[in-house]
């Protein structure tokens, strides 16, 4: 099944952050979705709070956060980013469900 993560992020309350935070997960997602057995490296802004941001990452096994690490991007991201937070980011592991099949739920 596919391995998830999921990133919360928060920007801190400087004018600029929230700009900078927001342009570089663009730029990250669209880095990190050609690395090898990324299925998806999705973005996301809370549409109520500006200052919170998600991360959903998607790869075919969890193996393959190996390529992830290894892309060069990556020992640019952790210094640029943290400095805009207000706290430390909240990551969160996954294994998808399947749902390819029917299922009974039990009453």
């Amino acid at each position: 099944m596919v391995y998830t993560l999921s990133v919360h992020l928060y920007a801190n309350d400087k004018p600029d952050s929230i700009v900078r935070l927001k342009a570089k997960l663009v730029e990250a997602a669209r880095v990190y979705r050609n690395d090898k057995e990324t299925i998806d490296w999705l973005v996301m802004q809370d549409v109520h709070d500006p200052r919170a941001f998600t991360i959903v990452e998607r790869f075919e096994n969890e193996s393959s956060q190996k390529y992830h690490l290894e892309n060069p991007y990556w020992k640019t991201f952790d210094p640029y980013v943290i400095p805009l937070l207000d706290r430390p980011m909240d990551l969160r592991r996954h294994e998808e469900l399947d749902t390819s099949k029917d299922v009974k739920v039990p009453v």
